[in-house]
């Protein structure tokens, strides 16, 4: 998988969530979680971009990427600074990703109600201030 495979599942997971929580009869449950896959394949392709295709990565390196963590992922992706910078200047972004980073991989195992899947999903696919418009300037 590469950065560009990345990129591709993060813009199709986000839209399959869309779509589960528009169907007549909404599926949040599986909405929320792939919602919250689509920020973590999105700054897993930034880590990609970090990599030039001729470098051995750090073993330790590539271990600690092997997470669903997103905020960990942001700090793995060398965002960190941009990251601080951005969410103190633009409270928007900022309540956006306090939604994101609550989720975790082990949603898939819990129930959503579709007012908390709608929220996830807003907060990270808002075209203004969302958590996967922020990452898409990054990656």
């Amino acid at each position: 998988m590469n950065r560009t495979d990345l990129q591709s599942l993060a813009d199709i997971r986000i839209k399959e969530a869309i779509a589960l929580a528009g169907l007549p009869t909404p599926l949040p449950d599986g909405a929320y979680y792939l919602a919250g896959y689509a920020v973590e394949c999105a700054l897993k392709a930034c880590i990609a971009s970090t990599y030039n295709q001729h470098d051995w990565p750090e073993k330790k390196f590539v271990d600690k990427c092997h997470t669903h963590s997103l905020l960990e992922l942001v700090q793995l992706a060398g965002l960190r600074a941009a990251f601080d910078s951005d969410t103190n200047a633009n409270n928007a972004l900022a309540q956006n990703w306090d939604v994101a980073k609550d989720w975790n991989e082990q949603s898939r195992y819990n129930r959503h109600s579709l007012q908390k899947a709608q929220k996830l999903i807003s907060a990270i696919a808002d075209l203004s201030n969302g958590v996967l418009p922020w990452i898409k300037v990054h990656w």
